[in-house]
């Protein structure tokens, strides 16, 4: 590999270890208690994000369960580049906690028979400025919830309590949030931090308690409060008539850490699985700020781990590689084994340290994929793999998704096709799939 991917490949290796994750953790807990502050999870809440509205639900329960200070901050939502696809972000987000609230004892109104629309931007401040008075008050949570509620039914807000308050104090208390996100290391809102370690929104809540838990903030035998949602299984269910689509991406680590669960969960459930693979979001135009790319590496290091899937030895196959990757894509589907290259790839590029930067490195993932060589570029030759990556794309876009893994079911017995994106959501689309199996 060149010095370059040897350099990247190397610091995204370090950022995903638990070496790092340990070792940032004790600096930041260091440094408070220098400087003599009593340990506190911060919570920054943005009135208009719907991962916001889910997360500060629990807040009063996390604040019960364990001894130390949940404080809670305003802050205003990421630039555009930190969103990814700005055009989709919103669509997608309140899709998606409309999709998972339930599953975690949470709700997300919406307005009957429409989708949720964003909140104006009066109401946005107005919800600041209620809240404002409330940041240092055990009733935030409540508050919070109770103003989100009225903000996505677009209904006129008035204070949760006798707050009769005018003062504009919503913007000082963002300045202040958005200072202190800063400073801390992020960009976005229903973030918890805690002595140098950032948890995005409800599906990280299990880990940040983990580690409460571990650092003796809760009772021996504490139980989670906020566990990943447990699917109904479908070991049981005739789900032949199910296609799942799956859209991965060689470069991508949460697809990586993923992707051992979809194949069990592709392998149990029978479905029909078709698999689309998508260039990667960086070299489709997509910004991700140093920020960004940090928090991602970081995080799908610790996902993995918790999931039994921990990042090993990455060599990072970004630009050429992947192209020359996907460009053998259509010979493995022609040859029957598309989800076995996938696999192949995947552990070679982030686990096993393969240089699929090399011809050698690649061809040695074609055998571990059970492929022949000659045979795979043969069945490639008549076949434009980049026509097949766009058309990929553009029915990811069609359903307001953008990154990956995605997934798409439709099929059994329901009759409009339903999508999500992430690693997080591969508990839901098993019971997506259960849902579309059963009577049948």
């Amino acid at each position: 590999m060149n010095l370059k991917t040897r350099i990247r490949s190397t610091l995204m290796r370090h950022a995903s270890s638990l070496g790092y994750q340990q070792k940032i953790c004790a600096k930041a807990r260091k440094r408070r208690i220098k400087q003599g502050l009593p340990p506190v999870v911060h919570y920054f809440h943005q009135v208009d994000d719907p991962y916001s509205h889910l997360a500060v639900q629990k807040l009063d329960q996390l604040a019960e369960q364990y001894a130390l200070k949940f404080q809670p901050h305003l802050v205003s939502g990421p630039e555009a580049a930190f969103q990814g696809s700005q055009a989709h972000f919103i669509a997608w987000a309140c899709q998606d906690v409309a999709n998972v609230a339930a599953a975690y004892g949470t709700t997300f109104p919406s307005p009957a028979g429409t989708r949720p629309a964003p909140p104006k931007s009066t109401q946005t401040e107005q919800a600041n400025d209620l809240l404002s008075h409330h940041l240092d008050q055990p009733d935030f949570a409540r508050c919070a919830q109770q103003i989100g509620e009225a903000l996505w039914l677009q209904q006129p807000l008035q204070p949760p309590t006798n707050d009769l308050t005018k003062s504009p104090a919503g913007t000082g208390a963002i300045q202040a949030g958005n200072a202190l996100r800063q400073k801390l290391g992020h960009y976005q809102g229903a973030m918890f931090y805690f002595d140098g370690e950032w948890f995005w929104g409800i599906d990280r809540l299990r880990l940040l308690e983990a580690r409460l838990q571990q650092e003796g903030y809760a009772a021996s035998g504490t139980s989670v409060c906020v566990p990943e949602p447990t699917p109904t299984r479908t070991n049981q269910l005739n789900a032949s008539d199910v296609l799942v689509e799956y859209f991965p991406s060689l470069r991508s680590p949460y697809t990586a850490i993923g992707h051992q669960r979809v194949v069990d969960l592709m392998a149990r459930s029978g479905v029909t699985l078709k698999v689309r693979p998508v260039m990667p979001m960086l070299m489709r135009g997509i910004p991700a700020p140093r920020a960004k790319q940090r928090y991602i590496i970081t995080d799908s290091g610790r996902e993995g781990r918790a999931h039994g899937a921990p990042l090993g030895k990455i060599v990072d196959p970004f630009g050429e590689p992947v192209k020359q990757a996907f460009a053998l894509f259509p010979g493995a589907e022609a040859l029957g084994k598309p989800m076995e290259f996938i696999t192949a790839y995947l552990a070679g590029a982030w686990f096993d340290g393969i240089d699929i930067t090399t011809a050698k490195g690649l061809r040695q993932v074609v055998s571990n994929a059970g492929l022949d060589w000659q045979a795979l570029e043969q069945a490639t030759q008549e076949t434009d793999w980049e026509v097949i990556l766009d058309n990929n794309l553009s029915d990811l876009l069609s359903e307001n998704l953008w990154g990956v893994p995605s997934f798409r079911v439709s099929g059994g017995n329901a009759e409009q096709a339903f999508a999500c994106w992430g690693q997080d959501r591969i508990w839901r689309v098993e019971d997506e799939i259960a849902a579309r199996s059963q009577n049948q």
